[in-house]
């Protein structure tokens, strides 16, 4: 399962990239985000080549780790009005547009997973959730994004959520 924690990694990078320049109805998915460029430059050049010269992969993408992460990232970028109105649900004295981006993205993507994943079990979302938040987010993000997922949680869980894609959206209109 380390390649679900890698996936779900890339997908919250993937995503917090594509907030920086998403607009308001804008679901479009920019050329090359699912490539995941930014993984190809490795750290440190290699011995002898000058910094900032062309990227070298150190090792390649893993295909099932490829394959996770753009589901992710076009499903929650597919679904984000329906995830961000989850999200907003549950936020108790916040707006969205106040969060965290990288609070914002691993939230995102981890509420896509909740409300459509319905094979993946929510303790193992949430639980990559707190860690991806611990690595990457303040020292506290960890605390806002789990009370965040579980109160979602525990919202779909009772079936007192309704879960709206665009598609549904658009056939009912």
């Amino acid at each position: 399962m380390a390649s679900r924690r890698k996936g779900r990694i890339l997908a919250f990078q993937a995503l917090y990239s594509w907030d920086t320049g998403y607009q308001t109805g804008d679901k479009s998915i920019p050329d090359g985000l699912l490539d995941f460029p930014w993984i190809e430059a490795p750290a440190k050049p290699p011995s002898g080549a000058a910094y900032g010269s062309t990227p070298v992969q150190t090792k390649p993408l893993d295909e099932e780790v490829a394959v996770f992460s753009r589901l992710l990232v076009t499903g929650t970028i597919k679904n984000i009005d329906a995830v961000d109105s989850m999200i907003k649900k549950h936020l108790e004295n916040w707006e969205l547009k106040r969060l965290n981006r990288v609070d914002l993205a691993v939230l995102r993507m981890s509420v896509f997973s909740l409300m459509f994943q319905t094979d993946i079990h929510p303790s193992i979302v949430i639980d990559e959730a707190v860690d991806i938040s611990k690595e990457y987010g303040t020292d506290d993000s960890y605390r806002f994004v789990n009370g965040v997922l579980d109160s979602i949680r525990k919202t779909l869980a009772a079936g007192t959520a309704s879960v709206t894609t665009d598609e549904s959206a658009q056939a009912a209109q």
